[in-house]
C-alpha cells in the first residue's frame, strides 16, 4: 500500500484527466491542491478524474489474454480460458497472494479511493460554484468513492479506511478497519448523501446518476443484508426501497431493450436498460474484452490476437433451460461466424461487429448496472422483506422469463422464490462479474450438474476443487504486506 498512498498522496495530490468518450473527453491537464480555485473547469476536472479508476473492473492484467473481469469468473467456476490468464489456479483454487489479477484491482480500487479523497476536499473551496452545483459534485464524487470501496469490501474483507487525502510518509502504514465499519462509516453515509441530491435519474454521457446512486444503494443494502454482515430484515428493506425506486422510473427513464442483440448495438451506450457502463471508445480507451473473448487464434477478425481469455464452461451452458432464447445462436452465446465453426460456445455479449470485421477497436461499453439487475435486486430484497413476493417482485422475475421466452412463474414459496431469482441473476447477467459476489454474499453456489444450491464452503466446482473458508475472500496482495508491516494477510494465506 505504500506505494500507492506515496504515489498518489506526495506527487498527485491532483491528477491528470484521462481522455475518453463523454465525460472523459475534457482533458485540462495536471492538477493539484495549488490549482486556480475561480476556474468552473478546474472543479469539473476534479470531478471527472473520479471515473479514471472505473475501467478497473474491466482492465487488461496479468499475462497475455488476461482481463480482471476474469477474475471474478474463473472463480465462480463458470469460465476459464487460456492457460497465460492463469486461470488454472483460480478454477483449481491454487491462487496465492502473488496470482495475476489480486494486485490489479487492489492499486486500481485504492487509486479510485485517492482521487475521490482529493476531489472532495477540493471541489468545496470553488467559490465560483453555486451550493446546488457543489452538493451536486460531491455526490459524484462520494457515489464513485462508495463504489470503489464495495469492490474492496466485497474483494479482501477488511481493508484500510482512507477518507482523506495522504500527505505524508507518516501516514502511509495503515492498518485494515473491520468491514462493517468501512460500510457503516463511509460507503452507505457517501450514497445517502448522494442520494439526497438533485443528480438527475440518467445522464447520457455515462457521469453518476441518480439512476446508479439507487442501484449501487441497493445492491449495497442487499450485500449488507447477507453474508458476512448478516443485517437481515432492516437491510432487506432498505434494498428493496431504493430498487423499487429505480422501477418506478422504469418506462420513463430505463427500459428493458426488445432483444439482446440491442446491448452490442454501439449506439444504444447509457440508453435503454443501461444504467451505469465504464465508457469505451474508438480513439482513447477501447473495450479490451472484444479479442479477449474471442477463440484463440481461429482468424475471424481484423485483431492481430484472438486471446481465447474468457470462455464459458460447457457444463455452465448446458444448466440453461433448452427452450431459454438467451442459449440460442447469437444471443448470449456465438458457436460460428461467417460459416465456421469454432469449435465450442463464446461468450457474444462483447462481439462489437465493425470492431471484428473492419478496425479492431471496439467501443461497446462494459455495463456494470442494467435494469434487470435492479429487477432481480427488487424481487430478491422484498421478497424477505415481505414474507413472500409481491405482485411487483413477481412480473419484475417474469418479465426477465418473458424475454428470454420462458413461461411465468408463479406459486413458490419463500425460498422457493429467492432460488429462482438466484437462477435468473445466473442466467441472465453472466459474465458480467456478478455471480461471484452472488455466491460470497448468500454463501450458496449453483451446482451445474444437480441444478441445485450447495453450500458454499464444501462445494466442488466443474474443475474437482471445493470451495473453503479461506476462499471467501482474496488475498491482501503481497507486495503491499511487504511494505506496510501494519497489513495483516487473510487466513489461509
Amino acid at each position: 500500500m505504500q506505494r500507492i498512498f506515496y504515489y498518489f498522496g506526495l506527487i498527485l495530490l491532483g491528477f491528470g484527466v484521462m481522455s475518453c468518450d463523454g465525460f472523459l473527453e475534457e482533458n485540462p491537464g495536471t492538477l493539484t491542491t495549488q490549482a486556480d480555485l475561480s476556474s468552473p473547469e478546474a472543479a469539473r476536472a476534479f470531478v471527472t478524474g473520479i471515473y479514471a479508476n472505473v475501467n478497473v473492473v474491466v482492465q487488461g492484467s496479468g499475462g497475455w489474454g488476461g482481463n480482471t473481469l476474469s477474475l471474478l469468473e474463473f472463480m465462480s467456476g463458470k469460465a476459464d480460458g487460456v492457460p497465460q490468464t492463469e486461470g488454472f489456479r483460480f478454477n483449481q483454487l491454487t491462487y496465492d497472494s502473488q496470482s495475476f489479477f489480486i494486485d490489479t484491482y487492489w492499486t486500481g480500487l485504492y487509486q479510485g479511493v485517492l482521487r475521490c479523497n482529493v476531489a472532495l476536499e477540493q471541489v468545496p473551496q470553488f467559490t465560483i460554484l453555486s451550493e446546488a452545483e457543489i452538493t451536486n459534485y460531491l455526490a459524484e464524487i462520494r457515489t464513485m468513492r462508495a463504489f470503489y470501496y464495495f469492490y474492496l469490501v466485497r474483494m479482501y474483507g477488511d481493508v484500510p479506511k482512507i477518507s482523506e487525502p495522504v500527505r505524508q510518509l507518516a501516514d502511509v502504514n495503515m492498518s485494515r478497519s473491520p468491514l462493517k465499519e468501512i460500510y457503516d462509516e463511509i460507503i452507505i453515509p457517501d450514497l445517502l448523501a448522494a442520494e439526497s441530491s438533485t443528480l438527475p435519474w440518467r445522464r447520457p454521457n455515462g457521469e453518476v446518476s441518480m439512476g446508479f446512486v439507487k442501484s449501487l444503494l441497493a445492491d449495497v443494502y442487499l450485500t449488507y443484508a447477507g453474508y458476512p454482515v448478516n443485517e437481515g430484515q432492516s437491510a432487506y428493506v432498505e434494498s428493496a426501497r431504493r430498487s423499487l425506486d429505480v422501477l418506478n422510473v422504469r418506462g420513463a427513464q430505463f427500459e428493458l431493450f426488445p432483444e439482446y442483440t440491442d446491448m452490442i448495438d454501439p449506439g444504444n451506450k447509457n440508453s435503454g436498460e443501461f444504467i451505469f457502463q465504464v465508457q469505451f471508445d474508438k480513439i482513447n480507451r477501447t473495450n479490451p474484452l472484444t479479442p479477449v473473448a474471442l477463440p484463440t487464434f481461429a482468424g475471424i477478425s481484423a485483431y492481430s490476437n484472438e486471446f481465447g481469455g474468457l470462455v464459458p464452461r460447457v457444463e455452465f451452458v448446458n444448466s440453461f433451460h433448452p427452450d431459454d432464447k438467451r442459449l440460442r445462436e447469437k444471443q448470449f452465446f456465438i458457436t460460428e461466424y461467417n460459416g465456421q465453426q469454432l469449435g465450442g460456445r463464446y461468450i457474444y455479449k462483447w462481439w462489437d461487429q465493425v470492431a471484428i470485421d473492419q478496425d479492431a477497436r471496439s467501443e461497446l461499453n462494459f455495463t456494470i448496472y442494467r435494469l434487470p439487475d435492479v429487477m432481480l435486486m427488487y424481487a430478491e430484497a422484498s421478497n424477505r422483506a415481505e414474507g413472500g413476493a409481491n405482485s411487483l417482485a413477481l412480473q419484475s422475475v417474469n418479465d426477465i422469463r418473458a424475454r428470454a421466452e420462458m413461461p411465468p412463474v408463479s406459486g413458490l414459496g419463500v425460498d422457493e422464490f429467492e432460488q429462482e431469482v438466484w437462477n435468473q441473476r445466473y442466467f441472465e447477467l453472466c459474465f458480467e462479474g456478478k455471480i461471484w459476489f452472488d455466491m460470497l454474499r448468500t454463501r450458496k453456489v449453483r451446482n451445474d450438474f444437480t441444478l441445485e444450491y450447495d453450500d458454499f464452503i464444501g462445494h466442488t466446482n466443474v474443475f474437482n476443487a471445493t470451495f473453503q473458508e479461506r476462499n471467501l475472500k482474496f488475498p491482501i496482495p503481497l507486495r503491499e504486506i511487504d511494505v506496510n508491516s501494519e497489513l495483516v494477510q487473510n487466513p489461509g494465506f
